[in-house]
């Protein structure tokens, strides 16, 4: 088992997208499905439903196929090293096309939801 669950979360959709899957379930947690209703917003995944299952939760997540193109999702900040930003460091993913996950007091959006709205926090992931 991982000890970074976020990483193993973004790797597996990473892996289903460029296999070519539909669909994929992932183990059940509150920031996973927070980052998974920020992609299904906007647009990399169809669908994310939090399932009910005997031994543990699962999200069961519906990938959005482009054409051929398969997601990218990085990890930036790490259990090693964490990675916090100010509203005016939030990065632009690949030029605008991309977006960015931070983790912010007011819960977990886009790095260009967060730097309309002036705040900071742990920069989780970029996903193009």
């Amino acid at each position: 088992m991982s000890s970074d669950t976020i990483a193993d979360f973004l790797t597996r959709i990473r892996n289903a997208s460029r296999a070519g899957h539909d669909s994929l379930t992932v183990p059940y947690s509150k920031i996973k499905f927070q980052i998974a209703m920020i992609l299904v917003n906007n647009g990399y995944l169809i669908s994310a439903n939090q399932v009910k299952s005997k031994p543990y939760d699962l999200i069961e997540l519906d990938l959005a196929q482009d054409a051929g193109r398969a997601l990218s999702l990085k990890r930036v900040s790490k259990p090693g090293r964490r990675i916090y930003v100010n509203a005016s460091e939030i990065p632009v993913v690949l030029g605008g096309q991309g977006i960015a996950i931070i983790s912010t007091p007011s819960g977990m959006m886009t790095g260009y939801e967060a730097h309309s709205r002036g705040i900071g926090g742990e920069l989780i992931c970029e996903v193009w």
